[in-house]
C-alpha cells in the first residue's frame, strides 16, 4: 500500500522526532517472522519503552539524516524492522533476545553514539546489563564497605563483652550481690 507525500512527511517526522530523543538504533531483517510472531516482537519492545517499526528504507534515510543515526544509512536495505530506544542497551537487547529464540530475525547493524555497530557490536550492546541493574550493582558496591565496618564492630564487642546480652548478664548478679552482702553484716 503506498503512501502519499503528506503521508510520507508525517512517518518522517514521527520517525525524526524518536531519532531526537533516542540512544541506540538497532536494525533487523524480519524476513520469514509470522504475524504472531511480529507481535510478540512488538508487545515485548512495547514493554521495554522501545520503539519498533517496519519502514521503507528511503523514508528512515531521511528520517534519520543529521542525527547520530545516519551512520547506519547504507546498511538501510531489505525488509529491515527498526528499533529506537532511549536507553542505551534496550532497543539491542530486545532484537538480541528475540533473534537468540527465532532464527528469522536477523542483526543487520546498529547505531550507538554516533558509531555504527555491526552485527557483533549490537550483540555486544545487547549483553550489558539494564540501567537499573547497574545502579543496584553499584548500590551494592556502596554499600559493602559500611556493612563490612559495621560487622567488624560487631565482632569487636561480642569478642570484648559479649555484646548486648553480655550488658544485661552483669547487671543481675551485681544486684543480687548487695542482697547477700547485707545478711553478712
Amino acid at each position: 500500500m503506498s503512501l502519499n507525500r503528506n503521508e510520507k512527511e508525517a512517518v518522517i517526522a514521527e520517525v525524526a522526532a524518536q531519532a531526537g530523543k533516542s540512544q541506540t538504533l538497532a536494525l533487523a531483517e524480519y524476513r520469514g517472522l509470522t504475524v504472531a510472531q511480529l507481535d510478540a516482537l512488538r508487545k515485548t519492545a512495547r514493554a521495554q519503552g522501545v520503539y519498533l517499526h517496519v519502514l521503507k528504507n528511503t523514508l528512515a534515510r531521511r528520517a534519520v539524516a543529521g542525527t547520530p543515526f545516519e551512520v547506519v544509512a547504507e546498511s538501510m536495505s531489505g525488509p529491515l524492522i527498526y528499533g529506537f530506544s532511549e536507553d542505551a542497551v534496550a532497543a539491542a537487547k530486545v532484537i538480541a533476545d528475540f533473534a537468540k529464540s527465532n532464527d528469522k530475525l536477523v542483526i543487520k547493524a546498529g547505531a550507538y553514539a554516533g558509531k555504527a555497530l555491526d552485527v557483533n557490536g549490537v550483540k555486544s550492546l545487547a549483553s550489558i546489563p539494564s540501567k537499573e541493574v547497574l545502579l543496584a550493582q553499584i548500590c551494592g558496591l556502596l554499600q559493602s564497605p559500611i556493612s563490612g565496618f559495621a560487622r567488624v564492630l560487631a565482632a569487636i564487642s561480642e569478642q570484648k563483652g559479649g555484646g548486648a546480652a553480655a550488658e544485661a548478664a552483669p547487671e543481675a548478679p551485681a544486684a543480687e550481690a548487695p542482697a547477700a552482702e547485707a545478711p553478712a553484716a
